[in-house]
């Protein structure tokens, strides 16, 4: 049998357990004997030498010294429950035994001290020292008149507060330790919030990125595969660049998801992003929705070279936008404008008229995730439909100038 077993372990740890209740008792009897032991012996002494002229009380207490003794040793579980109940019991019970006060009552006292409050704490030490200090002065005069009584007070007090120090010190150390466990508890706890967080955070991200990549594409394969299914005017040459249309922006669509599954899958340094689309590609995706049968007239001005988060959310914008316009206005003309200047806006509008309905289902949450990434870029994001039954989306992005 190795030592990793858990059948040793749970032996060794219930030995352990065992030990750690048991080891205080067997120092409180060790006390409480040499206590008897000392007091009684030098008693006998005197009897012997005839210091002690009527020994017969004496030897009664001492009898019942043990008897008092063995009743405290029985209150002494108790400590844990009503430690100031125990304390001050045990401590006037040491009035007739030496034996208790030599053990249970300071093993009380410092258990009572452990809990660290004020009142019951003083009420045990203040019972203690009176009950030993009563015992002191009745003990028969060679033995107990040497001293003066204020002596006697002294020595039970010290007697006492040794323990009592103890007990604040152990009930200080666990103190220190339960908050520190707290204290770890909660960083734990605001940890894994905060990997949750992060891990909701990216899942919105992915989501956006896959929304933003797939809906545009498989718009554009919707819109091709539905000139070939009801335009029965098309030559042989129109439906066969329209299948390699089709064919080309499915393509496109399975690759761009491979993109973005291979950064969910990869760990470390492999996770790294695809290139993303920015306003230098915004020409190829007008370009793409307009050989898809859109309508669109693009005007706007944008001097210089925007910021990448900033080019790359003004293009999302227009894409979302080119989409949403496809989906739910079919035929309509669409018209884009982009303007800006370094040190300003970068001012992104796209509006469409009304038109047909495609038969494309909406998410819902296309629009909704633009506005966190427009918001995440720092700008403002505005869209709705006008009194002509049409429809805009306008964003607002701020463009730093770059200092040289």
């Amino acid at each position: 049998m190795s030592s990793a077993d858990p059948r040793v372990e749970f032996a060794t740890g219930a030995r352990l357990r065992v030990w750690s209740r048991v080891w205080r008792y067997l120092v409180v009897v060790l006390f409480s004997l040499i206590g008897w032991i000392g007091i009684y012996a030098l008693f006998a002494v005197d009897v012997e030498e005839g210091a002690v002229p009527d020994s017969a009380p004496f030897w009664a207490l001492a009898i019942i010294d043990p008897v008092i003794w063995l009743i405290a040793m029985g209150l002494l579980p108790l400590r844990r429950r009503i430690p100031a109940t125990v304390a001050i019991t045990t401590g006037l019970m040491s009035s007739f035994s030496v034996m208790t006060s030599m053990g249970p009552a300071q093993l009380a006292a410092a258990s009572n001290a452990t809990h660290r409050r004020w009142a019951p704490i003083v009420a045990g030490f203040v019972a203690g020292v009176l009950g030993s200090t009563i015992f002191s002065r009745f003990v028969p005069e060679s033995v107990g008149e040497e001293f003066p009584w204020w002596a006697d007070v002294a020595g039970s007090a010290l007697g006492f507060a040794v323990p009592v120090t103890f007990g604040l010190y152990i009930g200080a150390r666990r103190a220190l330790i339960a908050s520190l466990h707290e204290r770890a508890l909660e960083a734990e706890r605001e940890r894994e919030l905060q990997i949750e967080a992060a891990e909701a955070g990216e899942r919105t991200r992915i989501a956006r990125e896959m929304h933003d990549v797939l809906a545009h594409r498989i718009s554009l394969v919707a819109m091709h595969a539905g000139a070939l299914a009801y335009r029965e005017d098309l030559s042989r040459e129109q439906v066969r660049d329209t299948a390699v249309l089709v064919q080309d922006n499915s393509r496109r669509a399975l690759t761009e998801l491979r993109q973005v599954l291979g950064v969910l899958r990869a760990t470390g340094s492999e996770g790294v992003e695809p290139p993303q689309p920015t306003l230098e590609t915004l020409p190829t995706l007008l370009n793409e929705a307009r050989a898809a049968g859109a309508v669109i007239e693009s005007t706007g001005s944008v001097e210089g070279a925007p910021p990448e988060l900033v080019s790359r959310t003004a293009f999302r914008v227009v894409q979302e936008a080119l989409t949403n316009a496809r989906k739910h206005a079919a035929g309509a003309v669409i018209r884009v404008r982009v303007d800006g200047h370094a040190g300003g806006l970068l001012a992104v509008e796209v509006a469409n008229g009304r038109g047909a309905p495609a038969a494309i289902p909406g998410s819902g949450v296309g629009l909704a995730g633009l506005a966190e990434r427009v918001e995440l870029a720092g700008g403002t994001l505005e869209y709705g439909s006008d009194e002509a039954g049409g429809f805009a989306v306008r964003a607002w992005l701020p463009w730093e100038e770059c200092d040289e």
